[in-house]
């Protein structure tokens, strides 16, 4: 009873921080992502805070390159691990970009990253869910919500996981298997939005 509670209290802070209803800015973040603390007027000013960030005039165009939207240190990470194999498809240029890093001789050991448009509501929808079902964490570094979550391979003793990355309806949605670089989501927010 207690999770279900823990669940739905986490659902709720999530959907608070979507929809920009802490005026406070009183979320936690890694000290590593934080994210800008956000002012609030006093009791004596009279506007009142916005209930959302106001959008982009012009939307975030979709990368088109899987090795482009990463910083040299995180590509000198993935030194030697094919990208987009033909063994798994197209990479999805287009309407989204799939990147696949991954040797399709090797079983476990992979990344796979969709970058893609998303609107607000699925979103908010979305990153909801992983909170109360899955028990994924959020916070909100860079503008924008970043849901993430690590688990123990079934079949294999290593790492597995998920991190998602929301900001301006574009979804950066990265799994992994044995293959996490430091700082990749980091890169790919930093390319696109800055």
């Amino acid at each position: 009873m207690n999770a279900r509670i823990a669940a739905g209290a986490a659902a709720l802070l999530l959907l608070a921080v979507l929809t920009g209803c802490d005026p406070t800015g009183s979320g936690t973040t890694p000290s590593n992502d934080s994210a800008e603390p956000s002012s609030s007027p006093g009791p004596d000013e009279s506007e009142s805070p916005s209930p959302s960030p106001t959008p982009t005039e012009t939307p975030i165009a979709l990368p088109t390159d899987c090795r482009a939207i990463l910083s040299d240190d995180v590509l000198a990470q993935l030194e030697g691990v094919p990208l987009n194999d033909a063994a798994f498809g197209p990479s999805g240029v287009g309407d989204e970009l799939t990147c696949i890093w991954a040797d399709p001789r090797a079983d476990t050991t992979r990344l796979v990253t969709t970058i893609s448009l998303m609107n607000r509501g699925p979103a908010l929808d979305m990153l909801n869910a992983l909170v109360a079902d899955e028990g994924y964490t959020c916070f909100t570094p860079d503008g924008g919500t970043r849901c993430e979550k690590t688990w123990q391979n079934e079949q294999y003793p290593v790492t597995d996981g998920r991190t998602l990355f929301w900001r301006d309806d574009v979804l950066i949605d990265s799994q992994y298997s044995n293959l996490a670089p430091e700082g990749y989501t980091s890169s790919i927010v930093a390319h696109l939005f800055d």
